[in-house]
């Protein structure tokens, strides 16, 4: 545990000197493809990098903070698009909007802020989960996944609600919210483009979206050129997260998890072509009944294709026992401390 420990402080090290190379030299260059050239090596350097950990949740953290995100964001900032342009005032602020999943707000809106009390709540649903592992083996294998469920999903707001205030904290800047409460999402369209993991639409947008979509429009009408794009950019997301899996397992993909994304990439597609119709105008749906319906779907599908590719690697598991061997270690460094 040490010795993962002091890796992860090191790769971060580096990281920040990679980033710091691409503020000061790529950023000179003119964009365009001699600064893609420029920074192709720090985005091979990031992908290499989960690689040298045993302990999954530093593998996890590296892979998406480093090898997806900032790799991303970097090709785009090639280009003069993303959250990179225009530069950023100074060198702090260009490493931590590259580095960590965090992105400037334009536009504050206090309507879209998350009441406070909401995270205590998050942190206390936590230790109640991780408390409802000592009797896991009198649970159906069904609920036990259920369980993994919700503990994936509050460990990820709790982590990044944390390091949001600490960007926040570090950068005094107003900060895109990087979820917004998706169990009260209305539609598809609402849940993954305006309330799951926002950081991720706001490079998927500019890097296949919104390309796929002009190149269709001149060759077909706007409704198949919307379509195509929205199933371009689930198809792009679906072979991502393949890559991810297969960074942190080393198994063979399924294509379970590509098949998720592009299930919900032609439903998203389909829901957006026929809000567009005049029977649906006419005709709405409480927002109750559209919430059970989104929420029931997600948790569906990610029951059918996603979570079993993860409980077969024995991720779930491992993110488990991860979890209380860190508590372990917290508890056994302080009390090292105390006496």
């Amino acid at each position: 545990m040490d010795g993962e420990v002091l890796g992860f402080f090191i790769v971060w090290v580096l990281a920040v000197i990679s980033v710091s190379y691409c503020y000061y030299i790529s950023s000179r260059i003119k964009a365009g493809v001699l600064r893609l050239i420029s920074v192709l090596p720090v985005c091979a350097f990031f992908q290499v990098l989960p690689l040298f950990f045993s302990y999954l949740h530093f593998s996890c953290c590296i892979a998406v903070s480093l090898s997806c995100l900032a790799s991303a964001k970097l090709v785009l900032f090639s280009f003069n698009q993303g959250s990179l342009f225009p530069l950023p005032s100074n060198i702090s602020r260009f490493i931590c909007f590259t580095c960590l999943p965090i992105k400037a707000q334009q536009n504050p809106n206090p309507k879209n802020q998350i009441p406070k009390w909401v995270f205590p709540i998050k942190v206390a649903i936590f230790g109640v989960v991780l408390h409802m592992y000592d009797y896991k083996q009198y649970m159906s294998p069904v609920f036990l996944l259920v369980l993994y469920t919700l503990h994936v999903y509050v460990a990820l707001d709790i982590a990044l609600t944390l390091v949001k205030f600490l960007a926040l904290t570090t950068l005094g800047c107003n900060l895109e919210p990087q979820a917004n409460e998706p169990y009260l999402a209305t539609s598809l369209q609402d849940f993954w483009g305006r309330r799951w993991n926002l950081m991720v639409p706001t490079i998927l947008r500019p890097a296949i979206y919104t390309p796929v979509r002009q190149f269709c429009r001149g060759r077909m009408s706007s409704d198949w050129a919307t379509f195509l794009a929205v199933l371009a950019t689930f198809i792009a997301s679906g072979v991502a997260h393949e890559v991810f899996f297969f960074a942190l397992t080393f198994e063979m993909p399924t294509g379970e998890v590509a098949c998720f994304f592009v299930l919900h990439g032609v439903c998203t597609a389909a829901e957006v072509a026929v809000k567009r119709t005049e029977f649906v105008r006419r005709w709405r749906v409480s927002p109750a009944v559209s919430r059970l319906l989104t929420v029931g779907f997600v948790v569906v599908t990610s029951g059918w294709l996603l979570f079993p590719t993860l409980a077969r690697s024995h991720m779930l598991e491992r993110l488990v026992n991860e979890v209380l061997l860190s508590i372990d270690f917290v508890k056994r460094t302080l009390y090292s401390f105390g006496s």
